[in-house]
């Protein structure tokens, strides 16, 4: 399950890997539920699959939530029930589907069965981003105002030869949708029976090493990251080390 990411952020980036433009230019920012952070869906009816990027927060925020603060446990939705938990049935039976485009997201790791957690980096190769599987909806705050919010798809990863090896050693792992760019347009666009076909593990590289937050951190919603950061073009790669998975 992922509770923490770096969102990508950078227009040129969301240009450039996921064919969306945006006004806002941020630094890339570490986010935690009920966080903002750009997502990507389609453009209303009637506008040929146009791909447009929105704020939202993360952690979805069905239409009978009471507070932003219930985005704190609907950040991951499980595939195998996305369709029927109140939370999320609604955003999945309407086809609200999105890309939550991430540099990287942050998985606990335990060395050994007695350790305790380290925060470690998961990332593609090159500076590539990520594009994740999501849901949204539009909800309405109790002052009245309407936020876009939006939650990660999660698939079973115990047999995952790279993201068994996180989380809590005897629990269940769980890895996000990681979606193939090629896939983005009919992950968006495709009738909700055809969509659990992109509910699989990711098969591309990763890599990973250890990230801690600094220490006396500010609020988590605004720690910004060492590394890796989206670079200035060009973007280059981020290191390897030794001792990475």
């Amino acid at each position: 399950m992922c509770s923490n990411y770096q969102p990508v952020t950078r227009k040129d980036r969301l240009l450039k890997f996921f064919g969306v433009e945006r006004e806002r230019d941020d630094a890339p920012v570490d986010t935690w539920p009920t966080g903002l952070a750009p997502f990507i869906r389609l453009a209303q009816e009637g506008s040929g699959n146009r791909r447009i990027v929105h704020d939202g927060v993360f952690g979805l925020l069905p239409a009978f939530a009471k507070e932003l603060a219930y985005g704190r446990r609907t950040y991951n939705a499980r595939s195998e029930t996305v369709h029927q938990l109140p939370s999320f049935r609604d955003s999945w039976r309407r086809g609200w589907r999105c890309i939550v485009p991430a540099e990287v997201v942050y998985e606990p790791f335990f060395a050994h069965d007695t350790a305790k957690a380290e925060r470690w980096a998961i990332y593609q190769p090159g500076a590539v981003p990520l594009g994740i599987a999501g849901i949204y909806t539009q909800w309405t705050h109790p002052e009245g105002h309407e936020l876009f919010s939006f939650a990660m798809l999660t698939v079973n990863a115990d047999d995952h030869p790279f993201y068994s090896r996180f989380h809590r050693p005897g629990d269940e792992k769980r890895m996000p949708i990681f979606l193939d760019p090629e896939d983005y347009d009919a992950w968006l666009a495709c009738p909700v029976k055809e969509a659990p076909k992109f509910f699989r593990q990711w098969t591309g590289e990763l890599l990973a090493e250890a990230a801690p937050l600094p220490p006396r951190a500010p609020q988590a919603s605004s720690v910004r990251t060492s590394r890796p950061q989206a670079p200035p073009p060009p973007a280059p790669p981020p290191p390897e080390q030794d001792g990475l998975f």
